[in-house]
């Protein structure tokens, strides 16, 4: 029997008396990242038994606008080629690299 290792990524958020997020943390102690500031963060987690996806959507007051969308951007690139590797499904990764370029153009995100 092989020995498992528990490996944690924790996230800390702090709030205002609204309990809208001021000041996101994350720490990811095998990365070698402790504590370290982000203004917005995306998580989902599949649930195979209700077969559904969970997930959390936070972000600061102070992320600026012109950067959200960039990091709507880099995330759809990155759950394409996260698609890609997961299915080997080349011809539907395409297509979602093509809505990528699409998205940046009407973001005006490329020059």
């Amino acid at each position: 029997m092989s020995k498992t290792i528990t490996s944690e990524i924790k996230i800390a958020v702090e709030l205002d008396e609204n309990r809208v997020p001021e000041k996101l943390m994350w720490s990811a102690q095998d990365g070698g990242i402790e504590l370290e500031e982000a203004k917005a963060m995306m998580l989902s987690i599949w649930d195979s038994s209700a077969q559904e996806t969970l997930r959390i959507d936070l972000w600061t007051k102070e992320m600026p606008v012109d950067e959200m969308k960039k990091f709507f951007h880099q995330t759809l690139v990155a759950m394409a080629d996260t698609f890609q590797r997961a299915t080997q499904d080349e011809k539907m990764a395409d297509t979602m690299k093509d809505f990528c370029d699409y998205f940046a153009e009407k973001m005006a995100l490329k020059a």
